[in-house]
């Protein structure tokens, strides 16, 4: 399956739109394009992400901890962000 990463700038923060399969090796790529917008407001637009493997979830997880902004996130990924950070 295709993953793919497109990138939108407005006003003080960037959006990546992630779309296909988020796993491992994915994990990586979004953290270094994460790294250079490190004075903005990042937002994760999942809306088209179709699986998330648990290490592509921690690294969610740790986007959302730094202050990121996950949007349109699906449900069973919210679950198992809030389940991992005990707050369900």
């Amino acid at each position: 399956m295709t993953y793919r990463i497109e990138r939108s700038t407005s006003g003080g923060g960037v959006t990546f739109f992630l779309s296909g399969e988020m796993d491992s090796g994915h994990v990586a790529e979004l953290e270094a394009l994460m790294a250079a917008e490190s004075n903005r407001l990042v937002f994760l637009d999942l809306a088209e992400v179709t699986l998330v493997t648990r290490e592509a979830m921690k690294s969610l997880a740790r986007v959302e901890a730094a202050g990121g902004v996950l949007v349109n996130c699906p449900k069973y990924v919210r679950s198992w962000i809030d389940a991992e950070q005990g707050g369900a």
